[in-house]
């Protein structure tokens, strides 16, 4: 079994996401859709530090994991559609809206690292072909149902402000589509250039574990 003790890295991403997570909390765009947009992290942090000492993952995974949390702590304080470093960006580039959100679905990719290190570790899949497509196909699955989930929220609350905000669509009827594709990409991305490092800190956390 991996040693009882956090170690000092894992506590450091931990505290770093904490400590984004305390500011997103103060004085948000509002309380409603700050609840909506940090969730899904929370209930993702939550998870991890009551498995850690049983099911410990690699430090890229845990680094991952807070990454993703951080972008999701950022989006929930100013609501995605109005994060002020790519309403600079927009204002720069000319663009037509403010693309953090598809910024944050191309890094949502990289949980595609976490999915297949849980696929090599609790079952019978090794790398290979299989691997990289199941754990593509379940990266896609995860980024579909949360906006299934973003379309359900708006239908039942009858599209009132927050419904909008959670949409952050900005106008755009194919945003559904490009979340989606943003998220595959990335992870394709992720698989082809983290799959090495990932193997190696398996490997080494998993001969610690003997």
């Amino acid at each position: 079994m991996v040693g009882e003790k956090i170690t000092m890295l894992h506590l450091t991403l931990f505290l770093a996401a904490a400590g984004v997570f305390i500011w997103s909390g103060i004085k948000p765009a509002g309380y409603p859709i700050w609840i909506l947009e940090v969730a899904p992290a929370v209930i993702g942090l939550t998870i991890i530090i009551v498995t850690y000492s049983k099911f410990r993952l690699t430090t890229l995974s845990y680094s991952i994991i807070v990454i993703l949390s951080i972008i999701m702590f950022v989006g929930g304080h100013y609501t995605y559609s109005r994060v002020p470093l790519f309403n600079w960006v927009k204002d720069v580039m000319n663009f037509d809206r403010n693309h953090y959100d598809r910024f944050g679905h191309l890094l949502k990719g990289l949980s595609v690292i976490v999915i297949r290190e849980i696929l090599i570790r609790k079952t019978a899949l090794t790398k290979g072909f299989w691997l990289a497509a199941i754990s593509l196909s379940i990266s896609l699955a995860i980024a579909a149902l949360y906006e299934i989930i973003e379309w359900l929220f708006s239908e039942i609350s009858k599209g009132g402000k927050t419904a909008k905000d959670f949409l952050g669509n900005q106008g755009d009827i194919w945003d559904s589509q490009w979340d989606m594709s943003c998220t595959f990409i990335g992870s394709i991305i992720a698989l082809l250039f983290l799959s090495k490092l990932h193997n190696k800190l398996l490997e080494r956390l998993l001969l610690k574990s003997k």
